[in-house]
């Protein structure tokens, strides 16, 4: 669970960052899920999007994604979502 201030940080980080995650017309697919596991390895912190056309609430994907993904939601924002899991023993974090 992330605290307040950790939160704030990160939110700060993901300003910067661009959306390499898009949840289309498909929603969640096991090919999503790599993708956003892969990603969240090597980076800790991924911003995704939600396209507009879609019928999903973002905040349910958004909750579905960390889920399965055992990450955290950090922040939604309209159809903006961002996401962070903490590094693997050893590595540093963004939170350090």
């Amino acid at each position: 669970m992330l605290t307040s201030k950790q939160r704030s940080k990160l939110r700060a980080l993901g300003n910067e960052l661009d959306p390499i995650l898009t949840v289309g017309k498909n929603g969640i697919t096991d090919h999503l899920i790599e993708e956003l596991d892969t990603a969240l390895t090597a980076r800790e912190l991924v911003k995704g999007r939600v396209l507009p056309h879609t019928v999903f609430d973002v905040t349910e994907i958004a909750n579905e994604l960390a889920t399965r993904t055992t990450a955290e939601v950090v922040q939604v924002i309209g159809r903006n979502i961002l996401f962070y899991r903490a590094p693997r023993e050893g590595a540093s974090s963004k939170l350090d």
